[in-house]
């Protein structure tokens, strides 16, 4: 079984997640972080605010990389799978620059990702979290004075990368998407997480 959380960012995943780990039915599952923490140095991290397509499709063959390293540890595991961020994240990232700035580079990287190495997601789940929500979730964290101009919390980016998992014009890779709310707590949203998680990882 392999599970996927999804959602914009400080919208609550890898708070969910860190809970997810100390239930008693996740004992035996294998949780893969986001990509961006599998780079040793920050700078390595591509940039959110590509600025071509040729930077979009670089960037998305970077972070490919990361995920034939899942792939080949997943391989070995028996037991649930379970990702802070897919190939979908990918994609719907495509999808917003594609509307944004009219790079239309999603057709080719949905054609690449059958030929590659990804973990295909049974379930996945996309947090849902109003944008002022997370805007203010990032400045409580006191990141809003390091980095002001945040493009991830971008309103229009925000809209697009959320269209691509609640009104898909095209299926995910994901074989089901379900989303939640994700305005509550972390208690709450962590609560929510794990009640979906380990009845998918039962199933």
């Amino acid at each position: 079984m392999i599970l996927g959380l999804e959602g914009p960012s400080y919208g609550g995943k890898t708070s969910a997640l860190g809970h997810l780990r100390g239930a008693p039915a996740m004992q035996g599952a294998m949780f893969f972080p986001c990509y961006v923490k599998s780079f040793n140095r920050r700078e390595d991290v591509p940039t959110p605010s590509t600025r071509s397509a040729d930077e979009q499709v670089e960037a998305f063959t970077r972070f490919m990389e990361i995920e034939a390293n899942r792939v080949h540890a997943a391989r070995r595991h028996d037991g649930p799978i379970v990702l802070d961020r897919t190939v979908d994240t990918l994609l719907a990232h495509a999808h917003a620059m594609d509307e944004m700035y009219g790079f239309g580079v999603l057709p080719e990287l949905w054609r690449r990702v059958q030929d590659l190495p990804h973990l295909r997601p049974d379930h996945t789940l996309y947090l849902d979290v109003a944008p002022e929500l997370l805007h203010l979730r990032r400045k409580a964290a006191g990141h809003h004075e390091v980095e002001p101009e945040y493009f991830l919390h971008d309103p229009t980016f925000l809209s697009y990368f959320r269209d691509y998992f609640c009104r898909p014009a095209h299926s995910p890779v994901a074989r089901e998407v379900a989303v939640a709310d994700g305005d509550g707590d972390r208690q709450e949203t962590a609560a929510v997480v794990q009640a979906l998680f380990t009845y998918w990882a039962g199933r």
